[in-house]
């Protein structure tokens, strides 16, 4: 999901909505009732799509504020409007997360692997690593975990007192059986990055698994993107393949603080997207323009992408693409081409209540005027996801594909062969704020 700047300070001024603190707010009924008219309200100003909204409400109706927002949302194309907290809300943006730490995926033999590890989780302490099948789960087969085209393993709440007991078959065929506990931990988004000798040729690649900002660091910005980017100029790379297979989307001032980095010094302070909010709000229309940062100057970016790459993996693609040579290799994007800000700040009843909402708010378009793209990105060579190769692994069919390419101009008919559409992404299981940061 796509959250622009994580605030918008042109907005704050004079936009709060007043609700008297009434001492009837003790009473937990109308206390609720307020809240659920605060969310309609709410909606009515900021959604994207409140063209749609009914004009008039009856929120007794609904059982719970998110069943409310779910009557409220346009069904046909908003996929990500939800509901939270907002210290769950900025815990989520800066890294913060709770949880074993580790991502799953179907790979090429239609097996289950472990795709990624959050070093400082529960499951990178232990060890795991991308490339192990898992084999059972709470003394249940993989298999007993089929979900339509997915799996849902069925690893209750986030809270320290859960554990679950995994069987995982590791690379050299050996199985181990892991039992693990659930905390909070800060995440890593950059799961890889190394640079490639390809003949004469130095290439970066770089695994980035989500867009989001150092805890206390003003302005917003990752300090990971920062050492990464470093680390490629001080590599003197020609190339360079961005890996954003599971990246679910984040913040937009890291993406724009990625963009300012790769876009060609030739374009510096030309248009980098349009900011386009409901019709009523459109005097608060915006654009941004590059600045550009550093000495990275490169002639063309290699993506590599699956369905689980959404909003501001997206973002990226969408806004250097009138300006970079852009090559996409993998699988479609999810699709998310619009997004959202907080709204707990514009109305004292939600933040009094500590409810956090979030629905589509906006829509952004690339400086050649392109924001509709709902069924996602067109991949230029689809790749097969042999989650068996762990990262680096140039037997890895979308990273051989993409050195390849870089080296030959094709991406081999092997590669294209191993392509298979099972239909499913971890992101598909997750809702709400977990399904812009997903992960076990």
């Amino acid at each position: 999901m796509i959250t622009p700047k994580l605030i918008l300070p042109v907005l704050l001024v004079g936009l709060l909505i007043n609700v008297s603190c009434t001492e009837d707010e003790e009473v937990p009924e109308v206390r609720v009732k307020r809240v659920k008219e605060a969310i309609y309200a709410s909606m009515n100003e900021w959604y994207f799509w409140n063209d749609f909204i009914p004009s008039s409400v009856n929120v007794d109706r609904y059982s719970s504020y998110e069943d409310l927002l779910r009557g409220l949302v346009y069904n046909e194309l908003d996929r990500w409007s939800y509901i939270t907290t907002p210290s769950e809300f900025n815990r989520a943006f800066t890294g913060q997360q709770a949880g074993h730490g580790f991502g799953i995926g179907i790979g090429t033999d239609d097996n289950l692997y472990i795709s990624f590890v959050y070093d400082a989780s529960p499951a990178g302490k232990d060890g795991w690593q991308r490339g192990w099948e898992v084999i059972e789960v709470n003394g249940r087969p993989i298999s007993a975990y089929r979900s339509g085209n997915g799996y849902n393993l069925q690893l209750g709440p986030n809270t320290s007192d859960v554990q679950n007991t995994f069987v995982l078959r590791l690379p050299d065929g050996s199985e181990t059986t892991r039992t693990i506990g659930k905390a909070e931990y800060q995440t890593n988004s950059v799961l890889h990055k190394e640079i490639v000798k390809l003949e004469n040729k130095q290439v970066g690649y770089w695994v980035y698994n989500s867009f989001r900002a150092s805890p206390g660091v003003t302005p917003t910005k990752s300090m990971e993107v920062e050492e990464a980017l470093q680390f490629f100029e001080d590599g003197q790379i020609e190339e360079l393949i961005i890996d954003l297979r599971y990246n679910g989307g984040g913040s937009v001032d890291v993406a724009e603080q990625i963009m300012n980095a790769l876009i060609p010094g030739i374009h510096d302070g030309k248009l980098m997207y349009t900011n386009a909010l409901n019709n009523d709000k459109s005097n608060f229309n915006e654009t941004y323009e590059f600045k550009k940062t550093g000495n990275l100057e490169l002639e063309r970016l290699i993506f590599i992408t699956s369905r689980g790459s959404a909003s501001a993996s997206e973002l990226i693609i969408n806004c250097l693409e009138p300006y970079i040579e852009t090559v996409i290799i993998g699988e479609d994007t999810f699709g998310k081409p619009v997004g959202s800000f907080p709204l707990s700040r514009y109305n004292n009843t939600l933040s009094a209540n500590d409810i956090e909402l979030v629905p589509i708010t906006f829509a952004i378009a690339n400086a050649n005027g392109k924001a509709e793209y709902f069924d996602g990105f067109p991949v230029d060579f689809p790749v097969g996801d042999d989650i068996s190769k762990n990262w680096g692994d140039q037997k890895d069919p979308r990273l051989q594909a993409a050195l390849s390419y870089i080296q030959f101009g094709s991406v081999g008919s092997q590669a294209r062969l191993s392509y298979k559409d099972h239909g499913w992404a971890m992101i598909d299981e997750f809702s709400g704020l977990l399904k812009e940061f997903p992960s076990y």
